[in-house]
């Protein structure tokens, strides 16, 4: 037996992690009063493995904590949160992979995967993971799956990329490990040709999709210029992934009407909630993580139906990379009320921006997600898309440029006013043809476009 595998220890991933059936048995029916004794006890082993990883002891002690102060959950608020950029911050000051993962310097360590975030909001992190804590994380992403719809022999076409970013290994994993379907790994246009994949899924029947949703529709459009039609040459039955609620209704119908799952997690903490089933909000895994939804500007916690960035303390993370109150700069709402799975687990309503991508326009907040959807109530216009922030003569502007295969003035005029309406101020537009967006966008080489280019930064140059 391997020494990941031995450290990994999947009986009891099984035991204390469930999916699938074993995973509602568990759960149903359980108060929140004995959800929170779960984490309690769990909060104590990774707090006690944290005190001994320099980077939070240095961060810790200069907030003046010491390891008594922090006696339970209640005590959470005392520390301070940290970011990616405290991370960046620590590898720039401890090359080439920081001080905060808590591995020894030299003599015996654990097994250790390395990955790479995709460097979407700046250069790469390194994520570094012990054998336990990234096979949980399999078995928690598996567990939304089999949620979502997922059966045995299904076809799981996956669009994530490869190379050293974390993602499409991580689907590949939880695949392999914890399930019982066939896996395409296409990865992105990048690498595995758009037109190539859409052959790829109608030859082995694929009955799963699985990706960001923004390729996604791409891969729709392709289908249908060879002449594919979904439901009779693909056989697709559901899609699972990162999903603007906004859109969904668009990406389901450019896929013959399947129905398409939400779920959302960092390369940090992987996945921390998803949908099930009802599509009623999507479920946080408690029993593996605390979740808080903090204000962007005081850092304290927002009411519920509020939104606030998204931040993690991991409760499996007793190795390698303990994880305390991870500031994610994603914003989510809490929803509030009883959940359809009597499950003792608060749900969040998905991704909404990201507090580090919002752009003050005249005072009003507006953030490329809500341009996205609003864009996406037009029906001439293609769902591609990018927003190009500038420096005008008044303060900042933004432009959106668009996709469209009938593009006019007519047409722009009235994208312009239903942006106004919509998010609050002026927006001005530019209409291209289809493809017109890739080259800013990198849709075909990311895996997450990007969806603001900051042209000030040019400017400066």
């Amino acid at each position: 037996m391997s020494d990941y595998v031995a450290e990994a220890d999947f009986p009891a991933i099984a035991r204390d992690y469930p999916i699938g059936a074993a995973f509602l048995d568990r759960f149903r029916g359980m108060s929140r009063d004995a959800l929170r004794v779960v984490q309690e006890t769990r909060f104590a082993t990774v707090m006690a493995r944290a005190w001994q990883v320099p980077f939070y002891r240095r961060r810790w002690s200069e907030a003046g904590l010491q390891p008594g102060d922090i006696r339970g959950l209640d005590d959470l608020p005392k520390i301070p949160p940290f970011s990616k950029a405290d991370i960046m911050a620590s590898v720039a000051a401890h090359p080439p992979l920081g001080d905060f993962h808590g591995l020894p310097d030299s003599g015996p360590r654990p097994a250790v995967v390395l990955h790479t975030t995709s460097g979407t909001t700046g250069d790469p992190q390194p994520l570094l993971y012990g054998a336990r804590d990234r096979e949980i994380q399999n078995a928690l992403l598996a567990r939304a799956y089999k949620l979502q719809g997922m059966v045995d022999g299904d076809v799981v076409h996956s669009v994530y990329g490869f190379g050293p970013v974390n993602g499409g290994h991580y689907i590949r994993e939880a695949l392999l490990r914890f399930t019982k379907t066939l896996h395409i790994p296409a990865g992105t246009g990048i690498e595995t040709r758009t037109e190539q994949q859409v052959r790829l899924m109608a030859r082995f029947g694929a009955t799963v999709l699985v990706g960001f949703g923004d390729y996604l529709f791409r891969l729709a459009e392709e289908a249908r210029r060879q002449g594919l039609e979904p439901g009779r040459d693909i056989p697709l039955r559901m899609i699972a992934g990162h999903i603007a609620h906004d859109t969904r209704a668009v990406l389901e119908a450019s896929w013959g009407g399947v129905q398409a799952f939400d779920w959302y997690g960092v390369g940090d903490t992987g996945i921390l909630a998803a949908e099930g089933a009802e599509r009623d909000g999507l479920y946080l895994m408690e029993d593996a993580h605390v979740i808080e939804l903090l204000d962007p500007e005081t850092g304290t916690p927002v009411a519920d139906g509020q939104a606030g960035n998204i931040t993690a303390t991991v409760l499996f993370k007793d190795g390698v990379y303990p994880i305390i109150r991870f500031d994610t700069k994603d914003l989510s709402t809490i929803r509030p009320g009883a959940n359809p799975l009597d499950l003792p687990f608060r749900r969040i309503e998905g991704f909404q921006g990201r507090s580090d991508n919002m752009v003050k326009l005249r005072g009003i907040n507006v953030y490329p997600t809500a341009v996205g959807a609003a864009l996406a109530e037009i029906e001439p216009l293609g769902g591609e898309y990018v927003c190009l922030l500038s420096r005008g003569p008044d303060g900042e502007a933004m432009t959106v440029r668009a996709e469209t295969a009938s593009p006019s003035n007519v047409l722009r005029t009235a994208v312009e006013a239903h942006l106004k309406a919509r998010i609050g101020v002026t927006i001005a537009v530019e209409l291209v043809a289809m493809g017109g967006t890739a080259a800013l966008t990198e849709i075909e080489r990311r895996q997450k476009p990007l969806r603001l280019v900051d042209l000030r930064l040019v400017e400066q140059r």
